[in-house]
């Protein structure tokens, strides 16, 4: 299931706080095939059309990992990308990242270096990986080496979203190791948040504590 937001500053991402709520997010220059391959995953349907589309799109998934039930939000460019950049509400919260090259056009591999550099500023410990979709085309390609995911110690899969090679094992890796991360975050900002959120919750509670004690003084000046 897919649904559209049109300001990404405006979603509540405080859903991704639950431990049985993750955040995964796909990275890559336009029409790599990012939203086939998650489409290809959910639905195991593909076709072969080129939709427009200019918001974030979520899709929506449940999982099982281990002996837990967890819901996956998979977070969609959506045209973004067109601008080399993403805003920083993207990699807000996000627990691993999908890195995807087309294998019939160098130059979304070259770019993953800058998607790279813009995930870690944000997210400098997530788990991510690195695939190279529509193999299909050419077979061939897959016994040459990509460099970029072993030089950054990321795993690397030979995807295909028009015959589904690899893509089940590789989505199911990547939500295994974002439930792994969520148990033992590593990000400093991770703990800088959770700090600033816990802080925050205690001043509203004291705040309403000290609101309670108003009423109360209040109540009791009136009656006298």
């Amino acid at each position: 299931m897919a649904g559209d937001v049109g300001s990404i500053p405006e979603l509540d991402q405080q859903k991704y706080d639950s431990d049985q709520q993750v955040k995964i997010i796909c990275l890559g220059d336009s029409a790599v095939g990012k939203s086939k391959l998650i489409e290809r995953f959910l639905l195991d349907e593909y076709r072969p059309q080129q939709l427009s589309t200019y918001a974030l799109t979520l899709y929506k998934h449940v999982a099982d990992v281990g002996n837990k039930t967890v819901a996956v939000d998979f977070w969609d460019t959506a045209g973004q990308e067109r601008f080399q950049s993403m805003h920083p509400s993207y990699y807000h919260k996000a627990h691993a990242c999908i890195m995807v090259f087309d294998v019939q056009r160098k130059i979304t591999y070259k770019n993953l270096a800058n998607w790279y550099k813009e995930l870690r500023e944000y997210r400098p410990e997530i788990p991510c990986c690195v695939v190279a979709n529509k193999i299909d085309a050419d077979l061939k390609v897959t016994q040459r080496s990509f460099n970029f995911g072993k030089k950054q110690g990321l795993p690397f899969y030979f995807v295909s979203a028009a015959d589904g090679t690899n893509v089940v094992k590789m989505f199911r890796d990547m939500i295994k190791r974002a439930v792994d991360y969520k148990q033992n975050p590593s990000d400093f900002m991770d703990e800088v948040l959770q700090e600033l959120e816990s802080f925050q919750l205690e001043k509203m509670e004291e705040n309403a504590e000290a609101e309670d004690e108003e009423q109360k003084s209040d109540q009791i000046l009136s009656l006298q």
